[in-house]
């Protein structure tokens, strides 16, 4: 993978990766896999705010195929980013997800444990692994229906409004890259139906995180529909897995809440650098976490 210095992007097998490194090119490496409408370095809904992480870190925003500069694929799929992560993932790093591409780091975590210094999940959509919750499991259904009588013609603009305005949440501009992700994360393989072997991710030694908001303020439905479920499936995965579970204000913690994120993503990353060279100190996965409101 070529050089791509602060800010810059490079190629990597066609998948298109924002590297931020202040470290020339001497610090460990965190790999981000983001959600759906969105793409890497997306100040919206993808990682913007984790940028100051930089000065310490060299940080590699995967852009999911079919998402940002990364080419078209007629379905992207949860398995593929996998593959994708394990190469940017090298000779080791750091392994954060969002939503969807939560998803995609526990595929690749629990296929390569071997290459990861840390996990941290940030409200992944792996529903299917805690659908003994009645919450999950409603939502399991309600999606399952949704993608069946979702038409093959549906137009990305109406599905960009669906998932946002009709859930109550302020929709964003419908620029040709929104919708381009919008339309790749119709077709793609849904991620709350993945079966994900949580064993390997139990067994490993490395430090593991799950970041959820508390949903306050949050519109109503979108609570109901999503957060809900999302907080259910968290919980679930963090006892599975032995992980820490975190819990700030609001719903979308790495871009409502990103001082607080990065401050938990430095704090691990550290235990994870400390446990390769024998240093390692700090809080046991498994406990939960909240921050109180702050003005």
């Amino acid at each position: 993978m070529a050089a791509g210095g602060r800010g810059e992007g490079t190629g990597m097998d066609d998948v298109h990766v924002t590297q931020w490194d202040g470290t020339a090119g001497r610090g460990p490496r965190a790999v981000f896999a983001h959600g759906i409408l969105t793409w890497g370095d997306d100040e919206r809904y993808g990682f913007a705010a984790q940028r100051p992480l930089a000065d310490r870190y060299r940080l590699l925003l995967m852009d999911r195929r079919g998402y940002g500069r990364s080419p078209d694929i007629a379905h992207s799929d949860y398995e593929a980013d996998a593959d994708d992560l394990i190469r940017l993932l090298g000779d080791g790093g750091h392994l954060v997800g969002h939503a969807y591409g939560g998803v995609s780091a526990l595929v690749a975590a629990a296929r390569r444990p071997d290459l990861v210094r840390s996990l941290t999940l940030i409200q992944p959509g792996a529903l299917r692994p805690a659908a003994g919750h009645p919450v999950v499991a409603a939502a399991l259904e309600r999606a399952r229906k949704a993608t069946t009588q979702l038409p093959e013609d549906y137009p990305p603009e109406e599905f960009l409004r669906a998932s946002t305005e009709a859930l109550g949440m302020p929709a964003p501009e419908p620029t040709p890259r929104r919708l381009r992700a919008a339309a790749s994360s119709m077709a793609e393989r849904p991620c709350w139906d993945a079966e994900i072997p949580l064993e390997p991710l139990a067994a490993a030694p490395w430090p593991k995180l799950l970041i959820s908001g508390d949903w306050a303020g949050a519109p109503p439905l979108y609570k109901e529909y999503a957060g809900e479920p999302l907080i259910a499936c968290a919980e679930f995965l963090a006892e599975a897995i032995g992980a820490g579970h975190l819990v700030v204000p609001g719903y979308y913690p790495h871009t409502q809440r990103p001082a607080e994120v990065n401050a938990a993503l430095r704090e691990l990353w550290g235990r994870g650098d400390g446990l390769r060279d024998g240093t390692a100190q700090g809080p046991a996965g498994g406990e939960r976490r909240d921050f109180e409101d702050r003005p």
